[in-house]
């Protein structure tokens, strides 16, 4: 079985965008709650349930990046940045969405998968992508006039 430490946040995982780093630090909590909580035997039913959450936050927490790309011009700046961040997004998604009709037909994804999964999709989106929102949003004069107020 592998043991994949718990993930502390640190000053990398910082964007420097108060709402995106109160909702990873959220999203980063519930991959510790998986990682504490899931064991080598889980129920369908409790797969679910962590699947639902992470989906249900993670969707929560697409919305809010996507609608400050809009809001401050993010996606007539860097269109291919964008792209990528969004198709990110939908594959998240989508990937999650799978591993749970799989749990429905009783295909059980193995406490490594997921949160080899998760782990790697988290950090690298934080690290990476998210990292390049928040450059721009903090070179906007817009976004720091509105942040201030």
């Amino acid at each position: 079985m592998a043991d994949y430490d718990l993930i502390v946040w640190n000053d990398k995982l910082v964007t420097g965008i108060d709402k995106i780093d109160e909702q990873h630090q959220i999203l980063v909590n519930l991959f510790n709650e998986a990682n504490t909580k899931l064991t080598v035997n889980n129920s369908a039913e409790f797969l679910e349930q962590i699947t639902r959450d992470l989906l249900s936050y993670a969707l929560y927490h697409f919305e809010t990046e996507e609608e400050l790309m809009q809001k401050y011009g993010y996606t007539e700046d860097i269109i291919e940045n964008v792209d990528t961040h969004i198709r990110q997004h939908r594959s998240f998604s989508i990937k999650v969405v799978a591993v749970r009709n799989d749990i429905k037909a009783g295909i059980l994804i193995s406490r490594e998968d997921l949160l080899a999964f998760l782990n790697s999709w988290l950090i690298n989106h934080i690290l990476n992508t998210d990292q390049r929102l928040a450059v721009f949003l903090l070179a906007s004069e817009q976004y720091c006039l509105n942040s201030q107020v």
